[in-house]
């Protein structure tokens, strides 16, 4: 029996027109808006989760639940991954989209 691959960018674009799916992926957005830059501040550094933690002092589980953007961190913990990857923390506000 063979399967028929459908192209990623294609499922996302269906998705898309469903309510519901807007209004899931819309809650998502401040999570990931978080996470995505502390990935990318790792992977830059070109460090592994257990890496990281070693220079932060803490475990590879906490990175892995950074990571996954469903954990709040706070202003220290920020500030110890910019040091353990040799970045610096910078923060700031914008002006929210109007819904």
């Amino acid at each position: 029996m063979s399967r028929k691959m459908i192209p990623v960018q294609e499922s996302f674009a269906a998705w898309r027109r469903h309510p519901e799916y807007q209004k899931a992926y819309n809650a998502l957005v401040d999570e990931f808006s978080l996470a995505a830059p502390m990935i990318e501040a790792r992977a830059r550094a070109g460090l592994t989760q257990e890496q990281l933690a070693e220079r932060m002092h803490t475990t590879q589980a906490v990175i892995a639940r950074l990571k996954s953007g469903r954990v709040k961190p706070s202003t220290h913990t920020l500030e110890r991954l910019a040091a353990g990857t040799g970045m610096r923390l910078r923060i700031s506000f914008e002006q929210a989209p109007e819904s």
